[in-house]
């Protein structure tokens, strides 16, 4: 396939998963809104996220993190260079040996919950109550991972086999999952936060259920398989131990997070939730749908040798990134406490609750570009099968976020916390960026750089919109909420125009290809 033709489906892939995202962020956003009004920012909160957290990491680390990113390169090669039998014969192989692992971790989990939450949040430790609370929603959210972590490998099969729709649009499972108990179930608990963690594992478990159509609509029919000594499967296991370290030391960053939030004021775990939710839309819509798009692709051109293209698909898919989240980073920081005011504040989640979200957003936006980059980056590096230098950066990251967090709790608090999880994701990118050129040479061409100039001037165009919007019509944090609607509304309109029309004069490539797509898209559907 030529290299347009490979960039085309990089493009396509991005364009399914960031929409099948898109509708998964605005159920996760209806599903915060939701906990927000019902449950606010206190006790209750802080307690769930805490709990949540444990399986979500543990997700990372043993489904997206570590086994699937192993995975797809490997299984991707048999695809390419074997034939698909054997493809698929690894597949089931992995399957067995993730759920016979999955089924351990999630009995510990269950029995050292306790301990677990200790580590986790010691600051709860001085109130019995929420620490109970805490280790009674951990013990019964942690067989999540069991079904989550299946479902993130389903998730690579099809994506290898370059089916996107079906995985992107499984959290909008989870999503409706947790709304919906929150709703019908939360007075028939003690205590009413229960019925979320009900909606958790519920939506585990739909999940799962919803892969296992489409993989046998595409052939996949995976069935247990215990051959464990697969030569695939020992390549799996080489790049699992450094995969897995490596995914290690990014989630110790989190949970130094959470517990170094747990002892600042009460709530600050939860401001730094809603901010993080805030932060994953144009992440998750933008930057994870190239990641997710581009790692097929790059795995395929490893494969083949092809490094010319190779290199050309990480620029390519670093310019499609950057071109939304450079201004996406502009309107964040511009409008952060609008944003959060209107996704957030009702009920129980007040205008105080508000101004402390939004402090955790500008710090967190203002690492969004790294956090973005390094899903490209990540994906360059799982397709050479190099795990040893994203470890190393890794533990770097690790390092610097350990240092700044504690230099910058107490003066900015969950703030500090923040800005020291940026400044950690920036140095790993930079890291990654100078070990990947070593490797592989120049990867950022011409157009790149030409892109990312007129990516700025257009942001910067949208900044100045958004300003004289706001001397028009003053924001005001205590005013009803179709008035603060109205607020964001003429913003966000004036930004997108400003944006998008800057550059269209300036002919970004970027854009230029946008509406090429929606031209053949519109030639199409008319035939």
């Amino acid at each position: 396939m030529s290299h347009r033709g490979e960039n085309e489906n990089v493009a396509r892939a991005a364009g399914i998963v960031g929409m099948a995202t898109m509708l998964s962020r605005i159920f996760g956003f209806i599903r915060d809104m939701v906990v927000a009004a019902f449950f606010g920012a206190g006790i209750a909160t802080d307690a769930f996220f805490v709990a949540f957290r444990i399986p979500n990491l543990l997700r990372r680390l043993l489904g997206e993190g570590s086994l699937t990113v192993a995975f797809i390169p490997v299984f991707t090669e048999y695809l390419k260079t074997k034939s698909r039998e054997s493809a698929l014969e690894l597949a089931s192989i992995a399957l067995t040996f993730l759920s016979i692992l999955l089924v351990v971790v999630s009995l510990a989990g269950v029995l050292l919950s306790p301990l677990i939450v200790s580590l986790m949040a010691p600051g709860f430790i001085k109130n019995p109550a929420q620490f109970d609370l805490a280790v009674f929603l951990t013990r019964l959210m942690f067989p999540y991972i069991f079904f989550i972590s299946l479902v993130a490998l389903c998730m690579g099969i099809l994506n290898s086999l370059r089916h996107f729709a079906a995985p992107a649009l499984s959290p909008v499972i989870l999503n409706i999952s947790m709304i919906l108990s929150t709703l019908l179930l939360h007075r028939c608990f003690q205590q009413p936060i229960t019925a979320l963690a009900i909606g958790v594992m519920l939506g585990g478990v739909l999940q799962l259920a919803m892969q296992w159509p489409f993989l046998i609509k595409m052939g996949a029919r995976l069935k247990p398989n215990f051959s464990f000594r697969h030569p695939g499967m020992k390549r799996i296991g080489r790049l699992l131990i450094p995969t897995l370290v490596g995914s290690g030391i990014y989630q110790i960053n989190i949970f130094i997070g959470t517990i170094l939030a747990s002892i600042l004021p009460k709530g600050s775990v939860s401001f730094l939730y809603y901010a993080d939710r805030v932060v994953e839309l144009p992440l998750g819509v933008f930057a994870i749908a190239v990641g997710t798009a581009s790692l097929p692709s790059l795995s395929a051109q490893v494969a083949k040798g092809l490094f010319d293209d190779f290199k050309q698909t990480i620029s390519f898919s670093l310019r499609l990134i950057l071109f939304i989240t450079v201004p996406a980073t502009v309107a964040l920081i511009a409008l952060r406490e609008p944003i959060v005011s209107v996704l957030f504040q009702r009920g129980a989640f007040d205008a105080y609750s508000t101004r402390m979200t939004a402090q955790a957003l500008l710090y967190y936006t203002l690492g969004l570009w790294a956090f973005s980059v390094i899903r490209v980056i990540d994906s360059a590096f799982f397709s050479l099968q190099d795990r040893r230098s994203p470890l190393k950066a890794a533990f770097v990251s690790l390092l610097v976020n350990v240092g700044l967090s504690i230099l910058l709790m107490f003066p900015l608090k969950h703030g500090g916390l923040a800005l020291a999880t940026s400044a950690a994701s920036a140095v790993n990118v930079l890291m990654l960026s100078f070990i990947l050129r070593k490797k592989v040479g120049s990867y950022l061409n011409q157009r790149f750089y030409a892109s990312l100039v007129k990516t700025f001037l257009a942001s910067a165009l949208m900044a100045v919109s958004i300003y004289l919007v706001s001397l028009v019509f003053p924001w005001n944090i205590e005013a009803s909420f179709h008035v603060r609607v109205l607020f964001l509304t003429y913003c966000i309109a004036a930004g997108i125009l400003t944006f998008f029309g800057a550059s269209f004069l300036l002919k970004s490539d970027e854009m230029v290809s946008m509406l090429s797509l929606i031209r053949r898209k519109l030639k199409s559907s008319a035939h």
